[in-house]
């Protein structure tokens, strides 16, 4: 199904819900560490317990993997999505190698968010609330843009695999809640104690 014929309005809805959410919580991890660095052992707003907290991931060198605080990534990467969102609403039509860059963009959002889940629960034994509100809208995010990819046309010109594609839009939902239970999986297998906390966050 190209684009052409139809006007992606649910992805593009989501599109901005996702980026306003991440652009909101990379904001507010950038104000926590702004205070951070004005007093290392300042008590952030963010940080509930001893295993959900900011403080700990901020100050950790997973905190800045390219040099800089990784909130700054997210201020600017989700500008992205939110002109795309409303873009598509507007009516605009892209060509398919824009689509493949902001494929890419995304692939790698979530490849780093999936490597920061991973360092949260198995390295530094700790949940961050603003991390996983970026995670938790970056997941569903990757898994409906590869699906729009495939129905318009970017990843492949079979009709019939873009209509599968536009059939499985539907599912989803699905898909990231199995993906979000996977997560809590991972901190069971790990014996982290805020277990049931981190499933009542999610779910």
């Amino acid at each position: 199904m190209s684009e052409q014929r139809t006007r992606p309005v649910v992805y593009a809805v989501w599109l901005i819900i996702a980026s306003v959410v991440g652009w909101f919580a990379a904001f507010q991890l950038t104000v926590e560490k702004f205070v951070l660095l004005e007093q290392p052992d300042a008590a952030l707003g963010c940080d509930l317990s001893a295993f959900i907290q900011c403080g700990k991931n901020l100050s950790s060198w997973q905190g800045e993997v390219f040099g800089f605080p990784n909130p700054l990534l997210g201020l600017t990467g989700w500008m992205a999505p939110l002109v795309v969102g409303v873009a598509l609403l507007a009516g605009a039509r892209f060509p398919r190698w824009f689509w493949a860059l902001f494929g890419a963009g995304i692939t790698f959002a979530f490849g780093f968010v999936c490597w920061l889940i991973s360092q949260s629960i198995y390295d530094l034994v700790v949940l961050c609330p603003w991390c996983m509100a970026t995670w938790a809208v970056t997941i569903p995010t990757f898994f409906a843009t590869m699906l729009h990819l495939t129905r318009n046309g970017t990843f492949t010109r079979s009709e019939k695999v873009q209509e599968r594609a536009e059939r499985l839009m539907a599912w989803v939902p699905l898909a990231t809640v199995l993906a979000y239970a996977v997560i809590v999986l991972m901190a069971q297998f790990k014996g982290i104690d805020f277990i049931g906390e981190m499933a009542r966050i999610l779910f």
